[in-house]
């Protein structure tokens, strides 16, 4: 019976390493296009995406700002 209950416990680790794995992609692809366009545009973006303020590049600023918003939705 106890490796069950192992069996569960490794199945909801997976699944929420693969529920992280896809909240990260749609977040990153989402704060890339908002940054993408807003940069091309001219606009400052790093000043509207959380932890991207002091980011030197594009992509840099862009992850640091989905890992900001993951820390605040887990």
């Amino acid at each position: 019976m106890s490796n069950a209950s192992e069996y569960d416990h490794h199945t909801q680790i997976v699944d929420e390493s693969q529920t992280f794995g896809i909240i990260f992609a749609l977040g990153f692809m989402v704060f890339f296009l908002f940054a993408f366009i807003a940069s091309m545009l001219g606009i400052n973006w790093r000043n509207y995406l959380p932890g991207a303020e002091s980011a030197k590049g594009l992509i840099a600023g862009v992850n640091a700002a989905v890992y900001t918003f993951m820390s605040h939705i887990t």
